[in-house]
């Protein structure tokens, strides 16, 4: 079970790394103005999306859902796990979200500033206090 919990840690770190990483990079893609820029971010975009961030989600929901399990009992009436979950559930639209702005910015059709980034670059940090306090402090 230590073998899961380390696994889901592992990848919740690398997931929030790239959610914190991608709207920062969204945010001087949209200052950029010269075409060797601004297809040099749409690459590191892809490719922290792609390569990093989807497997790391999935791989922290695979590890969380194997936690679950083994502890359903339990989890299933504890009101903390349920606020968590959602958090959870709400996080991943936020990463589809950075989906969908990477795709703007990929077709040239961003329609944000770089301030609305700097913002939506702080959402994360949100989700991550929010969701450490409920799995630790498990107020209710």
């Amino acid at each position: 079970m230590l073998w899961i919990k380390a696994f889901h840690l592992i990848f919740i770190v690398c997931w929030f790394a790239g959610l914190f990483y991608l709207p920062r990079l969204f945010v001087y893609h949209s200052e950029a103005t010269d075409t060797i820029s601004l297809e040099r971010f749409k690459v590191m975009e892809r490719k922290l999306y792609y390569y990093i961030m989807i497997p790391c989600m999935l791989l922290t929901i695979f590890f969380g859902l194997g936690l679950i399990g083994s502890h359903w009992a339990i989890y299933k009436t504890a009101g903390w796990m349920h606020a968590k979950l959602l958090l959870v559930v709400l996080l991943i639209g936020y990463h589809h979200m950075c989906g969908y702005y990477l795709k703007q910015f990929a077709q040239n059709k961003n329609r944000h500033s770089s301030r609305f980034y700097r913002i939506f670059n702080e959402v994360p940090v949100v989700f991550l206090i929010a969701i450490i306090i409920l799995a630790v402090v498990r107020p209710f």
